[in-house]
């Protein structure tokens, strides 16, 4: 079959459905790849980079009458008309807020998947187009944050004086809430963030933002999204929103509810509560905004001098990475409907991931989907809990046993030299000694630049070397021999363990 990779006519969009790289990754897939002239421009791909990757760069209508279109943006009417009858047509389409689009596009005889109608399952999220765009999205609104504000993002102690850091709040810590937390963060600001699932709070701590909980529960919907919250969660998050609105210094907000308009969540007089100088970011803006007084794609400067930045293009204001990015998600859907790599598509409307994003099946409307759990695998009942065992501490020696001991080492030590012919006594008392003495050195060793066993062995040994040099100069033959063996091994025993020891510590040193 033939892809067809057209060029954007939505005013302002930078970005291309293919780059050279996964035009390659299409063709190795074994389709017939051809891009519109010119359509990867704004993006600074080139036709000559699409040419070298394998592609045929043609005409708009060449390109339009192909078995299947590629684009980013929903078709308008005109480019409607221009596909083939039983085409595939694979773009963005955001089909629950597009109806009569939906009914336009089912009136051809043509397939149609959206690419932002992924279902959010593990499997699925390498064709995330939202979640791939979101996170440029997020990065992006930092930086346009930090080049409209006044001060640096972070402190600054210098001979002129002190900055503080600036403070933002994160509306929202989904993908493009979290990647904004961390643009913010790597900046130096301090950064707090709400979201009405508690379960994102390590997430949002892990990459330097404060988690602010709402005291109230909220539930996450069964498709991966955020549910609408309840009316005494909206109640306690706008008191919050009204407190840190006149703390902060840029607000950052990304609050989306699929299919539905974007939640209010700072109002006018939040906004008239800022400091002037203050900067608020509104992700949401083309879906009706999260914040009062944003306008879709501008910039609005209020009374007190608070700026309201609107964009609704975030993610096409980088457009090479976020070109690259869609160009993947497209070819991992592209690898789904070719099981063969054979460069034909087979559309299973049997598997939830096609069966979601599929929006038209040759003129039949097919939206919406069926819901779909987030976890496609049965729950497992989680197995009992063992109790433990109690464990049973050992009891430390009492002072009374511990003398009793000592008195029936004497009483054995005095009967020995009592009773015993001679020289046993001398002997065994020097036992008794040596072992006393050789207890207290081995157990005094310090550890510093030693495992605690080598410590231990080395003390041995060098007591060894002691004993052995003592004997060693005896008339016994035997005795000279075995003492000077001791000294041998135990002298290994201790260099060897030096030898160690230096080797572990230059593991550690830098080079």
């Amino acid at each position: 079959m033939k892809i067809g990779v057209v060029a954007e006519s939505t005013p302002g969009e930078t970005r291309v459905a293919a780059t050279p790289a996964t035009v390659a990754k299409l063709i190795d897939l074994g389709y017939d790849v051809a891009v519109e002239s010119g359509a990867g421009e704004k993006a600074s791909f080139l036709d000559e980079g699409y040419a070298e990757a394998g592609a045929t760069v043609a005409s708009a209508d060449e390109v339009w009458g192909r078995d299947i279109v590629l684009k980013i943006n929903a078709p308008t009417s005109e480019e409607i008309g221009r596909l083939a009858d039983g085409s595939y047509l694979i773009s963005m389409l955001a089909p629950g807020l597009n109806p009569d689009l939906v009914d336009e596009l089912a009136a051809k005889p043509i397939t149609v998947l959206a690419m932002d109608a992924v279902p959010r399952i593990s499997r699925a999220q390498s064709l995330d187009v939202l979640s791939s765009m979101a996170n440029i999205a997020g990065y992006r609104a930092v930086v346009e944050a930090a080049h409209t504000f006044g001060r640096f993002f972070t402190g600054q102690v210098t001979a002129a004086g002190k900055v503080p850091p600036a403070t933002v709040l994160v509306a929202g810590a989904g993908v493009a809430g979290l990647a904004a937390i961390g643009a913010a963060s790597s900046l130096g600001a301090v950064v707090r963030a709400m979201d009405p699932r508690p379960e994102v709070a390590d997430q949002v701590k892990s990459i330097g933002g404060e988690f602010i909980e709402v005291d109230v529960e909220s539930e996450m919907g069964s498709d991966g999204y955020a549910k609408e919250t309840t009316d005494e969660y909206n109640r306690r998050a706008a008191e919050i929103y009204s407190e840190q609105a006149a703390e902060v210094d840029i607000i950052i907000t990304t609050a989306l509810i699929p299919g539905k308009p974007a939640p209010r969540l700072v109002t006018a007089a939040d906004v008239a509560s800022m400091k002037p100088g203050s900067v608020i970011v509104d992700m949401a803006a083309a879906q009706g905004g999260n914040v009062e007084g944003s306008k879709p794609g501008e910039v609005v400067v209020t009374d007190n001098d608070v700026t309201i930045i609107g964009y609704t293009d975030l993610a096409g204001r980088l457009p090479t990475v976020a070109s690259q990015l869609y160009g993947t998600n497209v070819v991992n859907l592209m690898k789904l409907l070719t099981p063969e790599k054979d460069g034909q598509v087979v559309l299973d409307l049997e598997d939830v991931v096609q069966r979601g994003m599929t929006v038209v099946r040759e003129g039949e409307n097919l939206w919406p989907p069926p819901p779909v759990s987030v976890s496609a695998a049965p729950t497992k009942p989680m197995p009992a809990v063992k109790e433990k065992e109690p464990v049973v501490e050992k009891q430390p020696m009492t002072q009374e046993r511990r003398f009793t001991l000592i008195g029936i080492g004497v009483l054995a030590l005095f009967l020995i030299n009592a009773y015993a012919p001679d020289p046993l006594p001398q002997h065994f008392t020097v036992l008794v000694l040596a072992v006393i003495i050789g207890y207290y050195v081995i157990g005094n060793v310090h550890h510093a630049l030693h495992t605690p066993l080598m410590s231990v062995t080395n003390a041995i040994s060098g007591i060894i070397v002691v004993g052995a040099v003592l004997q060693v100069v005896g008339d016994d033959p035997a005795t000279r021999i075995l003492s000077f063996v001791a000294i041998l091994l135990a002298s290994i025993n201790i260099f060897g363990g030096f030898a160690v020891t230096r080797r572990m510590l230059s593991m550690f040193s830098k080079g």
